[in-house]
């Protein structure tokens, strides 16, 4: 595989963009409007910088030089990897289009939740739909969490694992479950510590650096939601209470901080204020 789409210029959209064309790809940023796929490659550009301030990367312009923008879909290419908002008739939509344009390229989705065999039921050529469920942010971590449709075949599931490989990242393949692996035990844990923020357990720092110190994880709950975008996060748990069980429900105080715009990160606020990719203890 040479060339690459990656549809949704998001956070996480933009950092598969450029784990793929640091892994050399001809890589294509698509978004629904050509201002978005923009906004998106400068996310990439801002990446690639910070790299290359710390000595991890000798120079951006190679890994630049692989990358383009456009609106829609698209070109024709070898990967196509979908990475917008976790909406399930979105998604069918968008490959059953990507699908009946070619009968070769391989056709991955980055839903953190939702199913893929129904997914793939609306494609054209089903075998060759995969999740590719990368983490945030992608140019850093080393997971690919590669999860197997009903309909996945395995051509398909060995070109992903070839792919994780060559992206330099360690995959781990899961069937295709509601909240597969990680999304299932992330929620779990992240649900649980809005909880006891809610209850006056203790600070949002003081649950997040129990979690870090004390099971060494490298950043604690509450922090890691308001990364990935705190209504992201209850859309995955709105997801998981309907199809696993109650113990994914959303608490009020994460209903409430949505409907607040408080969205982590990205809104500048969540359980922490934001200044930069500084995070500031209320």
């Amino acid at each position: 595989m040479k060339t690459a789409v990656v549809l949704g210029a998001g956070t996480m959209g933009a950092g598969i963009a450029e784990v793929l064309a640091r892994a050399g790809f001809e890589t294509t940023l698509c978004d629904r409007e050509l201002s978005l796929a923009s906004r998106g490659l400068d996310r990439v550009k801002a990446s690639l910088e910070k790299a290359v301030a710390k000595g991890k990367l000798a120079s951006a312009d190679e890994v630049l030089g692989r990358l383009s923008v456009a609106e829609g879909l698209g070109p024709v290419s070898d990967l196509f990897i979908e990475a917008v908002f976790e909406d399930i008739e979105l998604k069918k939509r968008i490959f059953g289009e990507v699908s009946a344009r070619s009968e070769e390229t391989l056709l991955g989705s980055n839903t953190s939740s939702l199913s893929l065999t129904e997914i793939a039921a609306a494609s054209q050529g089903p075998e060759r739909v995969v999740g590719l469920h990368f983490f945030n942010p992608a140019p850093v971590m080393a997971l690919l969490e590669v999860v197997r449709a009903e309909q996945t075949s395995p051509a398909t599931l060995d070109r992903a694992l070839e792919l994780a490989r060559r992206l330099g990242k360690t995959p781990v393949v899961v069937r295709d479950v509601a909240g597969f692996a990680t999304s299932r035990l992330g929620i779990i844990l992240g649900m649980e510590a809005i909880r006891m923020l809610e209850g006056g357990v203790a600070s949002a720092g003081d649950i997040d650096r129990a979690m870090e110190l004390g099971y060494r994880h490298p950043m604690g709950p509450l922090k890691l939601t308001d990364l990935v975008g705190l209504d992201v996060r209850l859309a995955i748990a709105e997801h998981l209470t309907r199809e696993v069980g109650p113990q994914f429900s959303p608490p009020p105080l994460l209903r409430r901080m949505v409907r607040a715009g408080y969205l982590g990160k990205k809104s500048g606020r969540g359980f922490y204020r934001w200044d930069g990719d500084q995070a500031l203890e209320e």
